[in-house]
């Protein structure tokens, strides 16, 4: 979008979305945010410029990852992560005013939604028919349509008051304790400084696959005492049973022990794709593990060099 200035933010889209709700918890926002029809659209509006950071959704707590997140992160124009929300999801069925909840046959929804709610639409709604559109907001925006074929749908509270929807049933989710977790994505730049409590973010391609190779890469972890949050495959879209692994890992760039955990996988993999290291949102400190705090490695550097004479 030519002429946006460089301090606007976007976001996975449309407004109302828990995505929208997660950006708005984001402090010193400048102008209105920016919303786009796909993570792709949304990653794709930093590379080209045209907004300086987007929050996409990138892992939720009952789903797992998000793959259009973790795919186009890894691939394309490098892009990084500046930091993380967590966001309590809680969803509500919606539907135009005078409709009851035996009137409803035909669902809208996002297909995470449709599949964090499925317990409760199987014991409430078991004959409607559950269709998965593009978000959660735009399926309260096409319920409220006089004229849809749709009587119902799954959203934020945010989204069915947005569109004067009237709540059918709330907290429907099957988890009550369900958390999606957001990224704040930006084109690379110098790394803030580390807060004590961080997480970097890294995708690793292996050199070829053969008996131990993932040992091989989680040894570079173990062996410096650096925790992992999370590891996935993901499929490199190259031969069938390729796979490249998409990882959180506790800590720092500056981190000694993270850094050289780095340069051990820098030296082993056919790549290392850096998504960049950023404040955790849960504030939660890592334990260090006696040997591998940075005076630690400091001390051991020091003790190489007196050998040396």
């Amino acid at each position: 979008m030519p002429g946006v200035p460089p301090a606007h933010y976007g976001y996975f889209g449309p407004a109302g979305t828990f995505t929208h709700q997660a950006l708005l918890t984001l402090p010193a926002l400048r102008g209105e945010p920016i919303p786009y029809a796909t993570v792709g659209q949304a990653l794709q509006a930093v590379r080209e410029g045209e907004v300086t950071s987007v929050l996409v959704p990138i892992e939720n707590s009952v789903e797992g990852g998000v793959t259009a997140t973790l795919d186009n992160l890894t691939y394309g124009d490098p892009l990084v992560i500046t930091r993380e929300v967590l966001l309590s999801v809680q969803f509500t069925l919606f539907a135009r005013p005078g409709t009851a909840l035996p009137d409803v046959r035909h669902v809208l929804t996002h297909p995470q939604a449709a599949a964090q709610c499925r317990g409760w639409l199987a014991a409430h709604l078991p004959e409607a028919v559950v269709t998965e559109g593009g978000s959660t907001a735009g399926a309260a925006a096409e319920v409220a349509d006089p004229q849809s074929r749709f009587d119902a749908a799954i959203c934020a509270q945010v989204a069915g008051e947005m569109y004067r929807l009237a709540p059918l049933a709330e907290r429907i989710a099957d988890n009550a304790d369900a958390v999606t977790r957001f990224v704040l994505v930006s084109r690379p730049g110098p790394v803030a400084p580390p807060t004590g409590a961080d997480k970097t973010t890294m995708v690793l391609f292996m050199r070829e696959d053969h008996p131990g190779a993932l040992l091989e890469i989680l040894e570079q972890f173990a062996s410096r005492g650096v925790n992992l949050c999370r590891i996935e495959s993901r499929p490199t879209k190259r031969t069938l049973g390729d796979y490249c692994f998409s990882i959180d890992a506790e800590g720092h760039l500056d981190d000694a022990r993270l850094a050289e955990a780095l340069m051990g996988l820098h030296r082993i993999c056919a790549e290392v794709v850096f998504l960049g290291s950023y404040p955790r949102a849960d504030q939660e400190r890592p334990a260090i593990r006696v040997g591998t705090a940075n005076a630690d490695f400091t001390a051991a550097a020091s003790w190489l060099r007196r050998l040396h004479g």
